[in-house]
């Protein structure tokens, strides 16, 4: 099969498209014929190497968490998926390839593109993960860091279904893209504390960061302390006292949750640029650089 392999850590170069072995799904796997594959942040983190306490790498690694796809073979002891099913699925082998392997999978919901699928496992869980520890609930306000990215925008909207008021950093460009999502935009930068303030002069309840870039000290000082501030990409948060959530279960009802909302009109997926996997490199210096409404998602 095709895939992108790296073999060393460095930058988007050290990712080379090769014929490799397919994989062979164990017990309790299957094995999908990937359509789409989710590009995130931790993908080029992975690859840097920054990430090998909490993500360790064996080499040759083939990068990527989520994939859509078709089931061809499942392996002993699997009962509830079938050759030829439609599935989402947080891959076990790597989803930068024609083929991935999977522990966790469901059934794509009709009507739902492999490409929005395949941006929903990793957005999905992450945003449900960090709601539930920050204990949101109705009436309260959360402040979203980067809300009109993949995992921001899902957590603005499941927030607002909550109940509560959510007002979301982002560009000028992508504040209608949060007003139509049903948060309150405001510009990052300088000046941050006041403008929020100005939005929600009762002050935020809850703050989540998944920008990474100096969101945190204008969200201690909102919030008086740390109390309910969590972050997903800043990794001072420590120094600051802030906790760092970096994953959590992964389990298929946690999934199929978002992915039948999503098939239903219930949560938007805003997919931002499609790419052939041989410009998996390309799709990954993007996401590191940030500002993208949405996710990337790769074709093998």
């Amino acid at each position: 099969m095709k895939a992108i392999v790296f073999e060393r850590f460095g930058g988007p170069e050290v990712l080379r498209l090769v014929e490799t072995e397919t994989p062979r799904p164990g017990p309790g796997q299957i094995r999908l014929r990937v359509r789409a594959a989710g590009v995130n942040p931790l993908d080029h983190k992975i690859r840097n190497g920054w990430l090998e306490q909490v993500f360790p790498t064996t080499f040759p690694a083939i990068p990527g968490l989520e994939a859509s796809g078709v089931v061809d073979e499942v392996g002993p002891a699997v009962t509830a998926l079938l050759p030829g099913d439609e599935v989402i699925a947080f891959t076990d082998s790597g989803a930068y390839a024609e083929y991935a392997l999977a522990t966790v999978a469901v059934p794509k919901p009709v009507g739902l593109s492999w490409e929005a699928a395949a941006a929903l496992p990793v957005a999905g869980e992450t945003a449900q993960r960090v709601l539930r520890l920050l204990a949101v609930t109705t009436g309260e306000t959360l402040l979203v860091h980067a809300a009109a990215g993949a995992v921001g925008g899902l957590a603005v909207q499941l927030a607002v279904a909550l109940g509560a008021t959510v007002i979301g950093t982002a560009s000028p460009v992508n504040h209608d893209y949060l007003r139509s999502l049903g948060a309150l935009p405001v510009e990052y930068g300088d000046g941050l504390a006041d403008r929020v303030r100005a939005l929600a002069p009762q002050g935020v309840d809850a703050v989540f960061d998944a920008a990474g870039q100096g969101a945190l000290a204008p969200s201690i000082e909102l919030r008086g302390g740390t109390d309910r501030i969590i972050t997903i990409a800043d990794p001072s948060a420590a120094a600051l006292g802030v906790p760092f959530s970096s994953d959590g279960p992964r389990t298929p009802a946690g999934l199929a949750e978002v992915a039948t909302s999503a098939a239903e009109g219930r949560l938007r997926v805003e997919v931002a640029q499609t790419f052939a996997l041989a410009d998996a490199g390309k799709a990954q210096e993007q996401s590191a650089g940030g500002h993208t409404r949405g996710k990337l998602v790769l074709h093998p």
